[in-house]
C-alpha cells in the first residue's frame, strides 16, 4: 500500500501545511495520548514556521491516494558547538492511516537527510506502551531514557502549605523574577545558572552540552515571544550576586489552561538548601496570583532523578503517564 503513499519535502510552510499537520498531530494524540491535550492550529504554524534557536527544521507531508495528510515528520538538526551531532524527530501517523508503511516511509526520509547533514544520533520520543514504542524498537532505536510525567492541579492545591514554603525564609538569598527576556543586570548571572543543567540526568541519550551566555539566554526569550508563547522565570539571587537557581514556566500561546513547566536548576555549589523546591513553590504562588486561567501545570523528569521528583512530590505534583526517549545511531553513508 506504501506505493500509493506520497512524500513531499515542505519548505515555505503554508497555512494548509500547518492545517494538514495539525490535523494529524490531532489525530494522533487523541489516540495515543487520551487526556492531554494537542496544540492548537496556531501552535503548530508557529512551531513549524518560526526560526528555532541554534538549529534548523526540516519536514515532510505524507499524503494518501486521495489527497489527505495521513503522516508528518519533522527534523531538528541543531548546529551549536557540542550539539550539532544531534538531530531531534518528530514523527507522527493518523490511526486510520497506520500500518500502510507511511512512518517507515517518512523514517527512510529522515535517515537519509541524518547522513546528508552528518548526524550521528536521531533522538525520539514516544508514550510507553505506545504503537510508538513498538515503531522505535521494530526500526534499531535503543531506549535511552524513562520519563515520568506529572501533574500539578492548581484547584487541587493546599495552598496554605504552598505559601508557608513560598514564604520561608532563606539567609543568603532572595527571589527575584521576570516575564519573557531576562532583565540586562541578570542576564550574564542567569547564563552562569543555565548552565547547570549541563548535568540533568540524561540516561544514555548522546544530547551533547549546551554552553549558554547572556547573549544565548536573551535569543531563546525571543524564540518562544515570536511563537506566540509566555516565559515566565523566578531566579533565586544571593548576596554576593550570583544567580543559585532557577525555575521556568511556560504558557502557550491563547488561554491555554495547562502551563508547561521548562528548566528548574540549582547550581552545585548552591545546592541543600531546599531552593529547588522554594523556587518552584514560588512560581506556583505568581502563577495563582498573576494568570488564575492556569488550572495545571504539566511537568517530567528523569526516572532516576529522584531529588528533583521528590520536590515535585511534596508541591502535589501527581504521575499521570510515562514517556520513552529512544535513539537510533545513524551510520555514516
Amino acid at each position: 500500500m506504501s506505493e500509493h503513499i506520497r512524500l513531499t519535502p515542505l519548505h515555505d510552510i503554508s497555512p494548509a501545511d500547518a492545517t494538514a499537520w495539525h490535523q494529524v498531530v490531532a489525530a494522533s494524540m487523541a489516540h495515543d495520548l487520551p487526556g492531554v491535550p494537542p496544540p492548537g492550529p496556531e501552535q503548530i504554524h508557529a512551531q513549524l514556521t518560526k526560526p528555532a534557536l541554534n538549529s534548523h527544521r526540516l519536514a515532510w507531508l505524507a499524503v494518501g491516494a486521495d489527497g489527505s495528510a495521513i503522516g508528518v515528520a519533522g527534523l531538528r538538526l541543531f548546529t551549536s558547538p557540542g550539539r550539532d551531532h544531534l538531530a531531534e524527530l518528530e514523527l507522527l501517523v493518523d490511526p486510520a492511516q497506520r500500518r500502510l508503511g507511511t512512518g517507515s516511509r517518512l523514517l527512510s526520509a529522515v535517515v537519509a537527510a541524518c547522513r546528508a547533514e552528518d548526524r550521528r544520533s536521531l533522538v525520539v520520543e514516544a508514550a510507553a506502551d505506545s504503537p510508538g514504542e513498538a515503531f522505535c524498537e521494530k526500526r534499531s532505536f535503543r531506549q535511552a531514557l524513562a520519563l515520568d510525567h506529572l501533574i500539578l492541579r492548581l484547584d487541587q492545591l493546599d495552598e496554605a502549605a504552598v505559601l508557608q514554603v513560598a514564604e520561608a525564609e532563606h539567609p543568603g538569598y532572595r527571589l527575584t523574577g521576570w516575564t519573557g527576556t531576562v532583565p540586562d543586570g541578570l542576564a550574564a548571572a542567569f547564563a552562569t545558572a543555565k548552565n547547570a543543567m549541563n548535568d540533568m540526568p540524561v540516561g544514555d541519550l548522546d544530547y551533547g552540552t549546551v554552553d549558554w551566555d547572556a547573549d544565548r539566554v536573551r535569543a531563546m526569550a525571543q524564540v518562544i515571544a515570536d511563537r506566540g508563547d509566555t516565559l515566565l522565570t523566578v531566579a533565586a539571587v544571593h548576596d554576593d550576586g550570583a544567580m543559585a537557581g532557577y525555575t521556568e514556566i511556560l504558557l502557550p500561546r491563547g488561554a491555554a489552561a495547562r502551563a508547561q513547566q521548562y528548566d528548574t536548576a540549582v547550581v552545585p555549589a548552591h545546592r541543600g538548601h531546599g531552593l529547588g523546591l522554594w523556587l518552584k513553590a514560588a512560581m506556583v504562588r505568581r502563577l495563582r496570583a498573576e494568570h488564575p486561567g492556569v488550572v495545571e501545570i504539566e511537568t517530567d523528569n528523569a526516572e532516576d532523578n529522584v531529588h528533583m521528583l521528590a520536590v515535585n512530590h511534596r508541591l502535589g505534583f501527581r504521575s499521570y503517564r510515562r514517556t520513552r526517549e529512544f535513539q537510533l545511531d545513524v551510520p555514516a553513508a
